[in-house]
């Protein structure tokens, strides 16, 4: 692996990172955008989110993007243009969702399955005020339709998460809990896109798992929000890979990462100098770096 190269930078904090018709797409919490980036560094505004603050960001079938907007708790939708395939410069915004009676706090990362479903973390608990006593919380499940159904409870933060690629598996990271958990995902008539069959895909002590994404060889890089890089981790546990991220003017921390590129080799990996607002409000302190790694991206996001 090459050492990790600056692509942009100039994020207040991003998220939801997912490579996309040529070019890496991205939310941006305190500048209330999402971008695209091209592998040049040339970046375009392609949703502007008012007061809101978007998150986790996803495609239904139809070309119409999905983007979590954290505090209002919802999943919006936004069209898509016929001509482009991407939102135009003032696309209709719609409420795809509503997870305000699942969620317990703000809601965070989704990934989007094939057929439309969405699956969706929330804090479970105000962090950014106390984090001593911490709250697990429940995945929701977002039909394609927009209905919404509790999924599996008790999760310690559930963030990032990515789906097999025949479908069959979600492996969601726990935060809080240092672990990746899987689940079944139900092709059953109406109970088609339920979890069930509650595992531990891996325990990683030590390793916050934040954004994440699947390579073709079956591992899975992690964004580690404890320990600043990210680390490529195989079902069992077992740690393949640590890559730390540079300084950039202030020490950064990984909160996400993405496999794209022409060949899906590229690890997108997006870092900012904390967590907290502030350490990212209106500082411009995060960016995106790019590694070349030996196996592609496969599965979602």
């Amino acid at each position: 692996m090459t050492e990790p190269t600056l692509l942009v930078d100039g994020l207040d904090f991003g998220e939801g990172p997912r490579w996309h018709d040529g070019r890496l797409w991205y939310s941006d919490f305190h500048q209330h955008r999402i971008y695209a980036v091209s592998t040049d560094g040339t970046r375009e505004v392609m949703v502007e989110t008012g007061d809101e603050r978007p998150s986790g960001l996803g495609w239904l079938p139809d070309g119409d993007l999905l983007m979590v907007a954290m505090l209002a708790r919802q999943v919006w939708r936004v069209a898509h243009s016929q001509d482009s395939g991407s939102p135009s410069p003032k696309p209709e915004i719609t409420v795809h969702a509503d997870l305000s009676p699942i969620a317990t706090w703000h809601c965070n990362d989704m990934v989007v399955a094939a057929d439309g479903t969405a699956y969706v973390g929330n804090f479970g608990f105000d962090i950014e005020g106390d984090r001593s006593n911490p709250v697990s919380a429940t995945l929701a499940i977002v039909a394609a339709d927009g209905s919404v159904t509790a999924g599996p409870a008790d999760l310690g933060f559930p963030n990032g998460a990515v789906i097999t690629p025949d479908g069959s598996t979600l492996i969601v990271g726990e935060t809080f809990a240092s672990r990746m958990t899987a689940f079944d995902i139900s092709t059953d008539g109406e109970a088609a896109g339920t979890l069930g069959g509650r595992r531990v895909w891996a325990e990683t002590p030590g390793i916050r798992p934040d954004g994440c994404c699947l390579d073709a060889a079956g591992g899975i890089w992690i964004a580690d929000a404890g320990g600043g890089g990210v680390v490529r981790v195989i079902e069992g546990g077992e740690v393949t890979d640590r890559i730390a991220m540079p300084d950039h003017r202030r020490p950064q921390t990984a909160y996400a990462c993405m496999l794209g590129g022409d060949d899906g080799r590229t690890l997108f990996c997006v870092t900012a100098p904390g967590s907290r607002a502030t350490d990212t409000v209106g500082v411009a302190g995060g960016a995106i770096w790019t590694v070349r790694v030996e196996h592609p991206a496969a599965g979602r996001p």
